[in-house]
């Protein structure tokens, strides 16, 4: 990782003197792209066995008071909110590490109906750092999405929240408004990251003591690949201590997700082939030179794949239909549709979370609040397919999803890693329904479900809410989604 911690230390540099564009102007989608890039191609072979960093240890986390907290986490109403609001919202800090001053955020919302029966969701964005407050809740699957002009709010009909209390938490400590007292904290990797969002669970359930009893699901997207599952063993792993709260973990789901890094580039370059977005004279010298097995990327494998890289660059490789923002300024007067994704969202959303009237109701420090960065983050494993190895035998739900119209963590990556487990099918490949039309494609394996949602880029409930929520309502309930009769 020493060519990412490099580009950490000269960000203002090349911010300042070359304008560059994947420092500067952080979203998720370059936040992803440069983490990518900046990967050494050191593959683990996915015989290894669990890392010792995935071997946690079973002693008690950190448990602070919680006592009046939830109260006081109660938001009255988010400043530009819709009239008609019928959900509790609360958004805080737990602290993680008192002694070095570590706090998370998060942002709360109780389903509107069924609350007190309804499952509990947490959900994480990836990058790594960035935040599942801006992306999960601001313009994928929370209850609002932001207005043109960064001040109002309007209703998304098609919120999880219709089917589950779910917990958008910005992890790791700099993402967002979590932070922390101690520098070295802002240096962190995939263990810290799931040890500190354990932390966070354990002791949010002690300030939400409703519920601690309550089916738990995590879902997320790109680098929560890593994130996730990591989380999920943790949980498993801890859940060992009898003194500590169990939590009652039932599955997980992973969207667009990074999970292996040889079937991830692989599944990515024949995605731009199979696409038409690269030269057939390109794909044959990513295939002839690179070798995606043994992670053996010698220069002339990197020239084409640089070449492949430079014949999309004018795309949004996370939606490689969609329309790209060509305007920065806000637009007063313009509602939003929750069925015609802005391109321009990222924007609004930045304008309204640094609002302070908008820090005040969310209940956080007032700082200038940031989609992505913060962190420097020193990565992980390059596969994490033997963890989920470990959590199908745990016998907990694991769903892998693909919006498939994203190239840069393209269901072709997802269907090469989940080929890489050689898991018996138990039901075979179909179209599933969404409102008489083809939502996506489904097929159950022993252990694993895969489905891909039709239309939709990396940011699955941003192009396709409504089929999203299809999707996750069938994951919640243990079934596969709606087929056709």
């Amino acid at each position: 990782m020493a060519s990412s911690h490099l580009a950490w230390l000269l960000r203002p540099f090349l911010c300042y003197i070359l304008a560059f564009p994947i420092l500067c102007n952080a979203n998720q989608a370059s936040t992803l792209y440069k983490f990518l890039q900046s990967q050494k191609s050191n593959n683990h072979p996915f015989k290894t066995q669990l890392q010792d960093q995935y071997k946690h240890s079973p002693s008690p986390a950190y448990v602070g008071k919680q006592d009046g907290l939830k109260d006081a986490d109660k938001i009255d109403a988010l400043p530009g909110q819709p009239d008609g609001v019928d959900f509790n919202q609360y958004a805080g800090y737990i602290t993680i590490d008192p002694k070095a001053g570590r706090s998370l955020f998060y942002y709360f919302v109780e389903s509107p109906q069924n609350s007190s029966t309804n499952p509990l969701v947490l959900w994480l964005n990836g990058g790594p750092g960035c935040s599942s407050l801006g992306y999960g809740a601001m313009e994928e699957l929370g209850p609002f999405r932001v207005n043109s002009d960064g001040k109002t709010l309007y209703r998304n009909n098609y919120a999880w929240s219709n089917v589950a209390n779910v917990i958008f938490l910005e992890s790791p400590a700099g993402v967002g408004f979590s932070y922390s007292k101690t520098s070295s904290d802002y240096v962190t990797n995939d263990e810290k990251t799931a040890e500190d969002s354990y932390t966070f669970l354990v002791n949010w359930l002690e300030r939400f003591p409703q519920y601690k009893t309550r089916d738990f699901f995590i879902t997320g997207e790109s680098y929560a690949g890593h994130y996730v599952p990591q989380l999920a063993q943790t949980i498993l792993s801890k859940n060992k201590n009898t003194d500590q709260t169990i939590i009652n973990l039932k599955g997980i789901a992973l969207g667009n997700a990074w999970i292996d890094e040889s079937t991830g580039k692989k599944g990515r370059y024949d995605y731009y082939w199979t696409h038409s977005l690269n030269s057939d004279e390109i794909h044959e010298g990513i295939n002839k030179y690179c070798n995606f097995v043994t992670g053996n990327y010698p220069s002339t494998c990197l020239q084409y794949q640089n070449q492949g890289d430079s014949e999309v660059e004018k795309l949004d490789l996370y939606n490689i239909y969609a329309p790209i923002c060509k305007q920065s300024a806000l637009k007063p007067g313009s509602t939003g549709s929750v069925t015609n994704f802005d391109p321009c969202t990222d924007n609004y959303v930045e304008a309204y979370l640094n609002l302070l009237e908008v820090q005040a109701a969310l209940h956080t420090k007032a700082k200038k609040w940031k989609a992505c960065g913060g962190v420097n983050y020193t990565g992980g494993p390059s596969t994490i397919l033997p963890t989920i190895q470990q959590l199908i035998a745990s016998g907990i739900s694991l769903w892998i999803y693909s919006g498939d119209t994203d190239a840069q963590v393209p269901a072709t990556s997802s269907r090469y890693a989940i080929n890489a487990l050689k898991l018996p099918i138990m039901t075979a490949w179909r179209p599933w329904n969404s409102g008489g039309e083809v939502g996506g494609y489904v097929v159950e394996y022993k252990g694993l479900t895969f489905a891909t949602v039709r239309g939709s880029g990396h940011t699955v409930p941003s192009y396709q809410p409504e089929r999203a929520l299809i999707m996750i309502s069938s994951f919640l309930q243990g079934k596969l989604p709606p087929s056709f009769n």
